[in-house]
This record gives structure tokens, C-alpha cells and sequence, in this order.
């Protein structure tokens, strides 16, 4: 059974002195204190090392994964990173959603003089002093980013990149004052149920799930007393969730694609695209079926070949994306920017100082481009833009010609 006691007007918090951030709550003969955080803010460093020193939990959980831990242990980690394999494996979109998004976070960093995740790094440090547990209680990054990209429609996706993009051009400055007000309930309730109605498959991976996660982690920290530093965004499905028992495997699952329709739709346009053409061959006669096949070429490589001048390719890449797009649009298992990718990595290899400045150089919109690392991510992500808006004009266009 779980009691929560909340410094709130209608209910008695345990410790008068403490934070209405803090919650403090009793499941099972265990005793766990709910920290909720706002991830770049100072004064939730300091709560996190008040609330931990007074407490001396037998256990600290924290809203962190490993690689995520390892990464603001060792920044300079991107210096092993194979640009090759991340494009050969599909994973271009994980790590420039993840640069994106950690851009965004050190920008409002740098503003506040605070670093992002600073409060999860002063849990992680408070219970290595005390000698208790640490829980990295947060699913996986990459596993939590690579539900988000299966779940979603193809324009769903397409609205993604665009908001992760237009995070990039974002100039407005964020007070303290503003920072603080976030880790209100009533104001992050909000939040969620406005992400909720512009994309509920986001809302339920990033948020729905790691709740779940998350809970399940804390419910089972090991020791009587447990302190649990989380985002304040999660801490009232935390709350809803923490009496319930779930599946941690099933929540780390990868689908192994996204919903029967875009499955359907991966082959389903190609072969139409296909049948047409031959369609147009019989019925029309050569002069009509070349026209289409001019069509779709021109088209298709054209809007690819342009999404790689948009990331500042270089011109063979350029060509590249302009000669594969038709081909690789026809084939589901290639994607036009993994070629050109590849091409771009050969022509325009990263250095050891692209590796070097690239937590700098993601802070700023120009960096994005200059660094080789980031172009080339972008040309990946622009050349498939390119290829699959073409693909569906290039198939209106065949089939206009019938």
C-alpha cells in the first residue's frame, strides 16, 4: 500500500521544512523520497544534496542510464565513435536526435551557468560519499529513441525532425524564475497534456513508459530507505505507478517496425510505382512509360540531391543522391541518405577535431554544419526527407501520365 504525504494544503508533509518538490512516501515498509527536479537549475542541485544528507538513504535512484551517466563522465566519448557503422546500422536519426536535444539543453545550460543534468550528477556523487546504493533507474536512451522513430507515421516523423531543427534557430532566453516555475504540477500537467494532443505516440514513449520504467526501478531499489531523483515532469505518473508491477523487458523491447500500414506502405508504394510503369508501357504505349520513368527520376533525385545541398554537401554526394534516390525509393531495405551518407563520410571524413569540438560546436546553429560529424548526420536526414516527399510527388506524377 502506498501513503504519499506532499507539502500541499490539504495534506500533512512529514518534514515541514522541505521542499513542496520533495515527496515523501511509505510502499511496503519502505520509505521513499520522491525528489522532482527541474534538470537545468541550480537550486535543484542543491535540494538534491540537502534532501540525500539528511536522509542517508540505503539506496539513491537517479533519471539516468548508463550510457547516459557514461557520457557526463567521459564527454570526450564521441572521439570513438564509427560514423561508418552509425550510418550502415540506421542510426542517424537516434544520434542527431540526441545531439539536438542535448544542444538545446546546454544552450539553456550556459544561460543559467548551470551544466544539464547537474542535479542527477550531484545524486550520483551525494551516494557515492554516503556509500549507498546507486540505481540508474532510467530505460536506455537509445532504446527509449528508437521506440519514439518505430511508433510513429512517416509525417509524424517528418513533424519531428522539424521541431528537433527548428530547436537549433531557438534564440529565446529562459530565467531562473522560469526554470523553477516548470517543476510546478499544475504547469507540467499542461505540458504533457499539450504534447499529448500533438503527438500521444511521443507522449507515450518519452513520457508514459518511462514512468513506468522509472517506478519499477524505484519500487524495487534495494535498502529501507530509498531517494529518487527524477525530471518533475514524471513525477506524477511516478506517483500513479509505483504501486503496480511491470514488465521491464517488455518496456526495453525494440519493435521491429512501426504499425502494418507502414509496412504496407514500404513495399505497397514501390511495386505501385512499378506497376504503373508497366502499366503505362502496354496500355500507352514506350513514349508514355519512358515519360514516367523521366518523371519519377527527374523528381525523386532532384528533391533528394537538394536535401543534400541543404546540408552543405559535397557536389559528388550531390550527384550521389540525385543518381540513387529513384533506385533506392524502389527498395525499402536502402535509404537514399544512407548512400549518400556514406559517400559524404568517404569524401569528407571526420578529423580528430571535428570529435573534439563537438559538444561546442552543437551549441550554435552554424556548428551544425561545419562540424563534419553533424553535416553528415544532416545529409543522411536531408537526402531522406528529399527521397520520400519525391517518392510520393514522383508516384502523382507517373500516375497523372496514365
Amino acid at each position: 500500500m502506498l501513503c504519499a504525504y506532499f507539502h500541499n494544503s490539504d495534506r500533512k508533509f512529514m518534514n515541514q521544512s522541505s521542499s513542496s518538490n520533495v515527496h515523501d512516501l511509505t510502499l511496503n515498509d519502505k520509505r521513499i523520497i520522491l525528489v522532482g527536479t527541474a534538470h537545468i537549475s541550480q537550486a535543484s542541485v542543491e535540494e538534491v544534496r540537502a534532501v540525500i544528507e539528511q536522509e542517508r538513504p540505503d539506496a539513491v535512484c537517479v533519471e539516468l542510464c548508463a550510457s547516459r551517466l557514461e557520457s557526463m563522465r567521459n564527454p570526450d566519448a564521441w572521439k570513438k565513435m564509427d560514423i561508418f557503422q552509425v550510418i550502415k546500422e540506421g542510426k542517424t536519426f537516434l544520434l542527431l536526435a540526441n545531439l539536438l536535444m542535448s544542444s538545446f539543453q546546454k544552450r539553456i545550460g550556459q544561460q543559467l551557468g548551470v551544466q544539464p543534468g547537474a542535479e542527477m550528477m550531484e545524486g550520483v556523487r551525494q551516494a557515492e560519499a554516503l556509500g549507498a546504493t546507486l540505481v540508474l533507474a532510467d530505460r536506455d536512451v537509445r532504446t527509449t529513441l528508437q521506440r519514439t522513430w518505430r511508433s510513429l507515421t512517416f509525417w509524424t516523423r517528418i513533424k519531428l525532425l522539424g521541431q528537433l531543427l527548428g530547436s537549433l534557430f531557438s534564440t529565446e532566453e529562459i530565467s531562473k524564475e522560469e526554470i523553477e516555475a516548470m517543476k510546478q504540477g499544475d504547469a507540467l500537467a499542461e505540458a504533457m497534456d499539450s504534447m499529448a494532443r500533438q503527438s500521444p505516440q511521443v507522449k507515450q514513449v518519452i513520457i508514459d513508459e518511462r514512468d513506468q520504467y522509472l517506478s519499477e526501478k524505484i519500487r524495487t531499489a534495494p535498502g529501507n530507505t530509498v531517494v529518487a531523483v527524477v525530471g518533475a515532469g514524471h513525477v506524477a505518473g511516478i506517483l500513479q505507478e509505483l504501486e503496480r508491477e511491470h514488465d521491464l523487458q517488455e518496456l526495453n523491447a525494440i519493435p521491429h517496425s512501426s504499425n502494418w500500414i507502414a509496412r504496407t506502405l514500404g513495399w505497397g508504394i514501390p511495386l505501385l510505382i512499378i506497376g504503373l510503369i508497366g502499366y503505362g508501357f502496354f496500355s500507352s504505349g514506350e513514349e508514355v512509360s519512358l515519360e514516367m520513368m523521366q518523371q519519377w527520376f527527374l523528381i525523386n533525385g532532384s528533391l533528394s540531391a537538394l536535401g543534400v545541398l541543404l546540408a552543405f554537401g559535397h557536389p559528388v554526394t550531390v550527384l550521389t543522391a540525385f543518381v540513387a534516390a529513384p533506385f533506392t525509393s524502389l527498395n525499402p531495405m536502402v535509404a537514399a541518405g544512407w548512400v549518400a551518407g556514406l559517400v559524404e563520410a568517404f569524401l569528407h571524413k571526420p578529423q580528430v577535431r571535428d570529435f573534439e569540438n563537438l559538444n561546442e560546436d552543437i551549441l550554435e546553429v552554424r556548428g551544425f554544419w561545419r562540424n563534419k560529424i553533424t553535416r553528415i548526420l544532416l545529409v543522411v536526414m536531408l537526402a531522406n526527407v528529399g527521397s520520400s516527399i519525391g517518392t510520393l510527388l514522383g508516384g502523382f506524377a507517373v500516375a497523372s501520365l496514365l
